[in-house]
């Protein structure tokens, strides 16, 4: 991943609506969300999060898909596995402790 990427995609995860509603796409897993799940869930009207979905989208952390007049939304795995990997790179300058080695758990999607 790329600095400027990386700075889009943080900035994205930047905003409290935005945040619930990546959380709740990678807790969706592979199948996603349909638009009105996500705002029932999150307790946002539809046009506000139908704003905050084109950001996280357009930060490349969310994939959408037409299905009839809804929109399924789904998380960019490779995305956010590029993130946590930009951010861990070269994490503790190399250091042989283990203490320093972060963990990705796997997701199981």
């Amino acid at each position: 991943m790329e600095t400027l990427n990386a700075i889009s995609a943080l900035t994205a995860l930047g905003h409290t609506t935005r945040l619930a509603a990546f959380r709740l796409l990678v807790e969706a897993g592979p199948a996603g969300r349909m638009a009105g799940d996500i705002a029932t869930a999150l307790q946002v009207p539809p046009a506000t999060l139908s704003f905050h979905l084109k950001e996280l989208v357009q930060a490349g952390l969310v994939e959408s898909e037409s299905q009839g007049r809804n929109v399924c939304y789904r998380a960019n795995f490779g995305a956010m596995t590029g993130l946590i990997e930009y951010l861990t790179h070269n994490c503790c300058a190399g250091s042989p402790s283990e203490q320093c080695v972060p963990t990705v758990p796997e997701c199981k999607c």
